[in-house]
C-alpha cells in the first residue's frame, strides 16, 4: 500500500507526455518506481550501524567524545558522530560564567568583536635609481599567523577524530596566548599542540600527549614544555585524569570483551583506593590493569600491544605491575571469570 502511494504521489507530478515518449504505460511505470523504493529501503537497512557481535542491542551515544559503543560489549562501532541536539555550548575561560547562547554564527576569533573594516597604510620609499617604490604594511600578518596555526589545529583534530568544540577550545587557547607574545620563540605547532591537549582535558575528553605527538610532528619533550609554560601563562584550570578516562578506548582499541573491560576498570580502580601505585600515573596503571586482567583470561595480550595502544614503554607498564601483583587477589571483582588462577600469573 505504501509503495503505491508513493509511486502516485511521484506520478502526479509528472507529465503523461514524457510517459509517451519513454512508451511507458501505467503498469510497466508503477513496476519500476516499486523496485526503486525497494532498493532504497534495502540500501537504508545496509547503511545502519550496528553491533557485528549484537546487532538488536540499542546503541549508546557518547555525544562528548562523538562515538557510538555497544552496551553489551563496549565496542565503539562508530566515531565521529554528528550531534543534532540544541548546542548550549561557551568557550569562555571563567569557569562560572554561563552563556546560553545558541543562535547566530559562531564567534569570529580574528575580529576581536569588531565588525570594521581596517585598511594597511602604504608609503612610498626611493630605490638607487630614483623611482617610487611602495610598500604595504603587514597589518594582516597576526591574522594570517592566526588563520595558519587554527587550520593545523582543525587537521590534528580531525585526525584523531576530536568534535568541534574541541577544536574552538583550542583555538580560544592559543589566541590568548598568542596575544599575550609571552611564548615568543616556542613553533606555532608545539604551542598549538599544548593546547590541543589542555583542551582535551578540561572538555572531559582527555588524550596522551603520545597521541597528540603523533598528529602533531612535534616531540612529546616539546610539548611537555610548552604545556607547563601555558599552564603558568593563563592561570587555567583543568580536570585531574583517572584510569577511567581512558579505559574504554585503550580496551576497544585491543579488541577486548566487555567481562575484561569490566574487570580491567574494578582493577585499576580497586590499585588507587588500596594506594598501590603512588605516584605512578593514570594512564600507566590503566595498562598495567589491562595486562592483568587479560593474563587472567583467555584474551591474553602482550606488554608490547598495550603499551603501544596506551603510548607507555613496556618498563613502566612492568614497574606498575610489580606494584599491584602482591596484591592481586584482592584487586579482582567477586564475578570474575578466570581462565587463569591468580596465583599463576606472571610475575614479571
Amino acid at each position: 500500500m505504501k509503495v503505491k502511494l508513493f509511486c502516485t504521489d511521484i506520478f502526479t507530478y509528472l507529465s503523461p507526455s514524457l510517459c509517451r515518449l519513454f512508451h511507458f504505460d501505467h503498469q510497466h511505470y508503477f513496476s519500476l518506481l516499486s523496485h526503486c523504493y525497494r532498493r532504497g529501503k534495502d540500501d537504508q537497512s545496509l547503511s545502519k550501524i550496528h553491533c557485528p557481535d549484537h546487532p538488536d542491542a540499542h546503541l549508546v551515544e557518547d555525544c562528548r567524545a562523538g562515538d557510538m559503543i555497544c552496551p553489551q560489549c563496549g565496542l565503539v562501532v562508530g566515531d565521529r558522530i554528528i550531534d543534532v541536539g540544541s548546542e548550549w555550548r561557551t568557550i569562555s575561560s571563567e569557569k562560572g560564567l554561563k552563556d546560553p547562547t545558541r543562535v547566530g554564527d559562531a564567534p569570529n576569533l580574528l575580529s576581536n568583536g569588531d565588525l570594521t573594516t581596517v585598511f594597511g597604510e602604504v608609503k612610498a620609499s626611493s630605490d638607487e635609481f630614483g623611482s617610487l617604490k611602495y610598500r604595504r604594511l603587514e597589518t594582516r600578518g597576526s591574522h594570517n599567523a592566526l588563520l595558519n596555526t587554527f587550520k593545523e589545529i582543525s587537521t590534528m583534530a580531525d585526525r584523531i577524530n576530536l568534535p568541534k568544540n574541541i577544536v574552538d577550545r583550542t583555538n580560544y587557547l592559543f589566541k590568548q596566548v598568542y596575544e599575550q607574545k609571552t611564548l615568543k620563540g616556542r613553533a606555532h605547532n608545539a604551542i598549538a599542540s599544548a593546547c590541543l591537549y589542555i583542551a582535551c582535558r578540561q572538555e572531559g575528553v582527555p588524550r596522551t600527549f603520545k597521541e597528540i605527538c603523533a598528529v602533531s610532528r612535534i616531540s612529546k619533550k616539546e610539548t611537555g614544555r610548552c604545556f607547563k609554560l601555558i599552564l603558568n601563562v593563563l592561570e587555567t584550570s583543568m580536570y585531574l585524569i583517572t584510569t577511567g578516562d581512558f579505559m574504554s578506548r585503550f580496551c576497544s582499541n585491543l579488541g577486548l570483551t566487555k567481562q575484561v573491560q569490566m574487570g580491567v576498570t574494578f582493577i585499576a580502580r580497586r590499585a588507587m583506593e588500596l594506594d598501590l601505585v603512588p605516584g605512578r600515573s593514570p594512564i600507566s596503571v590503566a595498562a598495567a590493569a589491562i595486562y592483568m586482567a587479560s593474563q587472567a583470561t583467555s584474551d591474553k595480550r602482550t606488554q608490547k600491544d598495550i603499551g603501544d595502544t596506551a603510548g607507555v614503554a613496556d618498563v613502566t607498564i612492568r614497574q606498575s605491575y610489580r606494584l599491584i601483583y602482591p596484591r592481586a587477589a584482592d584487586l579482582f571483582p567477586p564475578d570474575f571469570k578466570f581462565e587463569t588462577p591468580v596465583n599463576c600469573l606472571p610475575q614479571l
